[in-house]
């Protein structure tokens, strides 16, 4: 059970001050909002949105803290139990039933669904799945982005190749075509062809490659209950015995423990999410996306999503779920559109998010991101996840390396991850 005591009761003290004359909320305040982003064009931009708020809040000012990704659960936890917790913040999909069901996350129902102002409809139900409890609203989703292809148009053009984007164009963009073009490329270049999502399939993405793969081929990481693992499934192996080959018989993507980055030029191509594109502005390449490839299962699309969300042990609730509000409003989900795919109607489907990134192409918008959101199914989650994502990494240490074996090593994390299920 959500606890909900605490809004509605400063609600109601909020009511209560008014009729007395108080004034609530015109001493200082700082609201602390913590972010796994340290990219300057991320940064300037939300410092922007906390600017415009400051304009009808003067008393108030917003510090983004940056953790960077790998640290963001443990950090997030230790200081949301401190003296100076965070008032509001990211949330990504993987962690957002365990801190959900923790009873840590506010209820923001009084800001958005029950203020006609915010336009609550213009969300997508589907996408807010994970936030919406009993009668509250616990996150507003301000990214919902699909994994995509990033690829160097400059090592296709060496390796004498037709480039993803003009292969889907064609139908012919699948798993199979990707790790052609990836030996290709690193026969012809000496550069590696392909790169996990992050260069971190062998440590904290994990499972965000194993999405791709898996489901492609038609398995999965765990079924949709949550209560039994599908790692050990003929066709999820098959998924990992083609990454590994890739890695390990065609020498062809970065290895474990090997220094190697798209955005350097390292890699012909890599998964990544939209928001990756901040990266790639001072590139020496010319680059493109494309969706992810089709497998055995037909084009499977995988949604990561990010929420913003406040924190029930800020010492300024009130305030802190109105930023939240304010943040995910319609002009400001225009603002982040150019780098974070939007869950509000009214944004996705205008030309306002097809001209928001002047990086990508508005037609590559069109045609690799938003069927991407609108056909895409979530990254796994689970209220156990950070026990799960422990267990499970743990046991495909075993795989990184030539004689790695993927029936041994997938019924070990099964066992590892299942005992987190029941």
């Amino acid at each position: 059970m959500i606890k909900k005591l605490p809004l509605r009761f400063l609600a109601l003290l909020f009511a209560l001050s008014l009729m007395t004359g108080m004034t609530l909320g015109q001493d200082t305040i700082n609201l602390r909002f913590t972010v796994w982003t340290g990219n300057e064009a991320h940064l300037a931009m939300l410092n922007g949105i906390a600017a415009a708020y400051q304009e009808t809040n003067p008393n108030v000012t917003v510090t983004f803290v940056t953790i960077p990704f790998a640290d963001y659960q443990t950090k997030l936890a230790i200081e949301l139990s401190g003296s100076n917790p965070f008032d509001a913040g990211w949330m990504p999909e993987s962690l957002a039933v365990p801190f959900l069901e923790a009873g840590t996350l506010l209820d923001l129902s009084s800001v958005t669904r029950d203020n006609p102002d915010y336009n609550f409809a213009d969300l997508s139900e589907a996408a807010m799945s994970l936030y919406l409890r009993d009668d509250g609203v616990f996150g507003i989703p301000f990214s919902t982005s699909p994994e995509l292809i990033y690829f160097n148009r400059d090592l296709f053009e060496a390796a004498g190749l037709e480039t993803p984007d003009v292969l889907q164009e064609n139908d012919a963009w699948t798993w199979d075509a990707l790790r052609a073009a990836a030996k290709t490329i690193k026969d012809t270049t000496d550069v590696y062809g392909f790169q996990s999502h992050g260069q971190s399939i062998y440590n904290i993405h994990l499972w965000h490659n194993l999405a791709a793969l898996t489901r492609a081929f038609g398995g999965d990481i765990w079924n949709a209950e949550g209560t039994d693992c599908l790692l050990d499934t003929a066709e999820s192996r098959a998924a990992i015995q083609f990454y590994h080959d890739m890695v390990f018989v065609d020498g062809s993507t970065v290895p474990p423990g090997t220094e190697a980055d798209f955005s350097a030029g390292s890699a012909a191509m890599t998964i990544g999410f939209l928001s990756q594109s901040a990266r790639l502005g001072e590139v020496s390449f010319e680059w493109g996306i494309a969706r992810l490839p089709e497998g055995p299962a037909g084009y499977v699309s995988v949604i990561g999503q990010s929420s913003i969300v406040a924190f029930q042990n800020s010492r300024n609730p009130e305030v802190a779920a109105d930023f939240v509000a304010f943040i995910t409003n319609q002009q400001n989900v225009e603002t982040m559109a150019q780098f974070f795919p939007p869950i509000r109607a009214s944004v996705l489907n205008s030309g306002a998010f097809a001209n928001a990134n002047p990086a990508v192409a508005p037609e590559a918008l069109e045609t690799s991101v938003v069927p991407s959101i609108l056909n895409g199914s979530l990254l796994p989650t689970h209220v156990e996840f950070p026990k799960i994502d422990l267990a499970g990494r743990a046991a495909f240490d075993a795989l990184w390396n030539p004689e790695g074996d993927v029936e041994a090593v997938t019924t070990a994390a099964c066992e590892a991850i299942e005992a987190f299920m029941q």
